[in-house]
């Protein structure tokens, strides 16, 4: 492992109250002497936090004030003396905090990952645990992260060495039998196939579970549509609470359709706001604007469709395409030409009153946009494993069990089932990363972000 001290900005660039750097190796109390003088490494304690002027080392040029934390080895992330430094969160302070660090004879910019990379590699987590801090990072709704959460505590990590701990004992026992083959002229073999087999089980069952990160990382997409003038911008700005869209009492004020980001309890989503969509078009502009919002329909996990309770009933056609129906302007059903929507629980569909001017229905639809996009999650003790290596190992040990256990129906040599128990054995082992490559590390950690 590289023995140099790394350093990186832990938070995105841009302009917040707090930035936070992380500084890991071996040089780290080097560090902290050249920026806040040998008096700071004197009264240094772990764990707590210090407020310090850090200086430029060549210069002593003022940076910035700012608190700082040191970390022991092995009590940090990466299991080295690591510092962490938190200073105000203008771009410039942090520029000159990097370059200023970098200065430092022994010290270079952290590649990405490379702070996971060392926990593993120090023993501070396995290969398991390491994939899902990405997952933890990047996780799209509140299920994911949930399951990033499960990985990161270890929770695979014990079903997978569970496994290897039974298939070792096989092995052993496979093993002591190779020892011992020239005295048995007819080894036992009975028991056998059912021990396999409840290990193919355990295994096929965690490689059942996988789902792809494409698939999980997918932002869904709930989309508003409707006759002109229905209100669906509005709606759109009422679930945001804020004035995000153009809204105006002019049909066909949307030409074109709008998308924006709404957090929900299970989630992000995907909120579009199409144009409206009227039985005939008034010109070539409102064709190609109606043409673009069925399309878009098309492709939406929720349709929406927003009807103006003081204005026209939908069509049948359009309430067939609906997963819900929102009855919008709910606060006008006091005219004596307001629409009165038909009981919900006679429909098919889900019906909503709701106001984009007094909030009615708001919260009701936002419930039943998030049952719809986003599924009851898991019980609490339930995973799935996301990682592409971690399903091709599991794919290898299935595999090895199935040679053995043809081994066992038309020839039953007890050393090439020990040497095939021993294949499945580092199969698991490799996700763990008991077993594994410099190509393989090189692999996962690329694809981390700098600073983690």
């Amino acid at each position: 492992m590289d023995s140099q001290t790394i350093v990186a900005p832990m938070t995105p660039m841009g302009v917040s109250a707090v930035a936070a750097l992380r500084v890991s190796g071996p040089d780290v109390r080097r560090v902290i002497a050249a920026m806040f003088g040998e008096k700071a490494v004197d009264k240094l304690k772990a764990r707590e936090a210090c407020l310090g002027t850090a200086r430029h080392p060549q210069t002593g040029k003022v940076i910035d004030s700012l608190l700082y934390i040191y970390f022991e080895n092995p009590n940090s992330y990466t299991g080295e003396d690591t510092l962490e430094l938190y200073p105000h969160g203008n771009p410039l302070i942090v520029r000159d905090l990097l370059q200023a660090i970098r200065s430092i004879e022994g010290v270079r910019l952290a590649e990405p990952g490379e702070y996971t990379r060392r926990a593993f590699l120090n023993g501070k987590m396995d290969l398991t645990q390491a994939e899902s801090v990405a997952d933890v990072i990047h996780s799209a709704n509140r299920a994911e992260l949930e399951n990033a959460h499960r990985l990161l505590s270890g929770t695979l990590s014990k079903k997978i060495a569970t496994l290897a701990e039974q298939v070792k004992d096989i092995s052993a026992r496979l093993e002591l039998d190779v020892d011992f083959a020239e005295e048995e002229a007819d080894p036992d073999y009975s028991g056998w196939q059912q021990k396999f087999e409840n290990i193919r089980l355990s295994i096929e069952a965690l490689l059942n579970s996988f789902r792809s990160k494409a698939n999980l990382s997918r932002i869904p997409l709930a989309v508003l549509y409707g006759a002109p003038n229905a209100g669906k911008s509005s709606l759109v700005n009422a679930l945001l609470g804020e004035d995000r869209l153009l809204v105006s009492s002019i049909p066909g004020t949307t030409r074109d359709f709008v998308e924006v980001r709404l957090f929900l309890d299970g989630g992000e989503i995907r909120l579009v706001d199409t144009a409206g969509i009227a039985e005939r078009a008034t010109d070539e502009l409102d064709a190609l604007s109606m043409k673009k919002s069925k399309e878009i329909l098309e492709e939406a996990d929720l349709k929406i469709l927003v009807v103006d309770s003081s204005g026209r009933a939908p069509t049948s056609a359009d309430s067939t395409n609906a997963d819900i129906i929102v009855y919008s302007k709910s606060d006008l059903q006091h005219s004596e030409a307001a629409l009165h929507p038909c009981d919900p629980e006679s429909s098919e569909e889900t019906i909503i009153c709701a106001s984009s001017k007094t909030g009615e229905g708001l919260a009701e639809l936002k419930r039943t946009m998030n049952a719809a996009l986003f599924k009851a999650t898991e019980k609490e003790e339930d995973l799935w494993i996301t990682s592409e290596r971690e399903k091709a190992c599991l794919e290898d040990a299935i595999a090895g069990i199935d040679r053995a256990l043809d081994l066992l129906e038309r020839n039953p040599a007890v050393e090439l089932l020990a040497f095939e128990m021993q294949l499945v054995r580092r199969a698991l082992q490799s996700i763990t990363g008991e077993i594994s490559s410099e190509d393989v590390l090189q692999s996962i950690f690329a694809g981390f972000c700098i600073g983690k």
